[in-house]
């Protein structure tokens, strides 16, 4: 799961904007958005780039702290 979505629409810009702005289709981008497809190193890279943010934030830290939050609660019981 990804955050692109959701950072695109914060900084109010269309799948094609984005697209654009990378150097790939506008399907490309919404297929990324659907977990349809895994870009490579280079284009999270862009992505992160063009969304303003780090890798970190865009693919992995909210199921990095859902793991966090699981672990958690398993401790207090």
């Amino acid at each position: 799961m990804n955050r692109v979505k959701e950072f695109r629409k914060e900084l109010g810009i269309s799948q094609l904007e984005l697209a654009k702005d990378i150097g790939v289709s506008r399907q490309t981008i919404n297929m990324i958005e659907n977990d349809k497809y895994n870009p490579t190193l280079e284009l999270c890279l862009n992505l992160a780039r063009s969304l303003q943010t780090d890798l970190n934030g865009l693919f992995w830290e909210d199921d990095f702290k859902k793991k966090e939050l699981t672990h958690e609660k398993r401790n207090l019981h």
